[in-house]
């Protein structure tokens, strides 16, 4: 794969830039920038979404006959870079990123043409139900039951962590539809809509002071058999291929190395004059170079719709690594001045100061949400056992 752009590809970034500088707006930006947890908030991001589909470009790794956009790897590089350059937001990833790649493999006609065009539109907004308390990285251990009641399920139990659990209007979760053999065996794959009677949801404040997560209560909640992915009991082997997508299947280098940007930026600021400084962040640096052509690489392999395999848990644990020591960093250039704390949130509405003292207030917390990077989505001890089995052929 040639990474020298060609003219064609030069003129395609160029459009992308112009796209971009007509359709991000100043307030999106600031929202951006002074969001300190993982994701971009729907209400911010939602304008831009449709935005971008009107133009054809909201889902660039989909399949052309789902509504992709049929790029090279190198354009769809291009393209993340230059969002994350821009500081465009992005809208519910859990739907574009795994709920449709999944459907497009495992789902019925009839969910493929009900699902995908309303991801596409931005009509749902979608949480993950798969962590439980108690099941700790032992997803396969899960207690949430469905038992089977005519045409629908009825569920019971409880999911944590529920990322925007609040703002979403459905879930995919795993559930237990039987107890006999093998934990795995007895795993089913359901759609679920939020404002079913009997779903209550209650917030989790992150230690940045963030509400994100959420657990999700399950109480004789009523849902057509529709909404099953696959066959029952057979919902681990999807459970696996959308966890894939969820650990590498979203590049990930045109967002880091936009806070790498600023790190930079801060360090000549705070501290020109300090070699042990520079050197870590070189060594920073040089981490995501290797990372990004690693990424370019996968997505190279991927370009004929495959998932991403074993690689996503090499992707998933440095990209963590990097957003955290990012943080770290970020925190040893500034210094006492990154102390200061607000503790209002959104801090994008709570604020009204001058924007460089309003980034300030924004990295106490992102550096203490960043501290679950290496938990939320596959620990980093999972991933490493993973790549340690695949190496080893075990």
């Amino acid at each position: 794969m040639d990474l020298v752009l060609t003219p064609e590809d030069i003129a395609f970034r160029d459009e992308v830039r112009a796209f971009l500088k007509e359709n991000v707006t100043d307030d999106m930006r600031r929202a951006g920038a002074l969001t300190a947890g993982f994701l971009d908030d729907p209400e911010v991001a939602i304008d831009f979404h449709k935005v971008l589909y009107e133009k054809g470009w909201v889902a660039p790794h989909w399949p052309k006959e789902y509504g992709g956009t049929g790029w090279t790897p190198v354009q769809r590089n291009i393209f993340e870079n230059e969002c994350a350059r821009a500081g465009a937001p992005s809208y519910n990833g859990m739907a574009r990123q795994f709920v449709g790649p999944m459907l497009m493999r495992y789902g019925s006609q009839e969910q493929k043409d009900f699902f995908l065009p309303r991801i596409l539109k931005g009509e749902d907004h979608w949480c993950q139900g798969y962590s439980e308390p108690g099941s700790g990285s032992d997803l396969a251990s899960l207690k949430t039951k469905a038992e089977s009641d005519g045409d629908d399920y009825i569920v019971n139990g409880q999911k944590i962590w529920t990322t925007h659990a609040h703002k979403s209007n459905r879930i995919f979760a795993l559930v237990r539809t039987s107890s006999e053999g093998k934990k795995q065996a007895g795993i089913t794959f359901l759609l679920m809509e939020m404002e079913t009677p009997g779903i209550t949801v209650r917030p989790i404040i992150g230690n940045g002071g963030d509400h994100e997560f959420n657990e999700v209560f399950f109480d004789n909640v009523r849902t057509p058999k529709s909404g099953r992915v696959g066959e029952e009991n057979q919902g681990w082997e999807i459970a696996k291929y959308l966890l894939e997508f969820e650990r590498g299947g979203a590049p990930s280098a045109g967002k880091v190395r936009s806070r790498f940007r600023k790190l930079a930026a801060a360090a000549k600021k705070y501290c020109p004059d300090d070699p042990d400084m520079a050197s870590r962040i070189a060594e920073l640096g040089i981490d995501i170079d290797a990372m990004e052509m690693l990424e370019i690489k996968d997505l190279s392999e991927r370009q004929m719709g495959g998932n991403p395999g074993p690689v996503s848990s090499l992707l998933k644990l440095r990209w963590s690594q990097i957003r955290q020591e990012t943080t770290e960093l970020m925190l040893d250039v500034v210094g006492a001045d990154a102390l200061r704390w607000a503790p209002e949130r959104p801090l994008y509405e709570a604020l009204q100061l001058p924007r460089e003292e309003e980034e300030l207030l924004s990295l106490g917390p992102r550096y203490m949400n960043y501290r679950a990077y290496t938990i939320l989505g596959g620990t980093s001890e999972i991933q490493t056992t993973i790549l340690a089995k695949t190496m080893l052929g075990l």
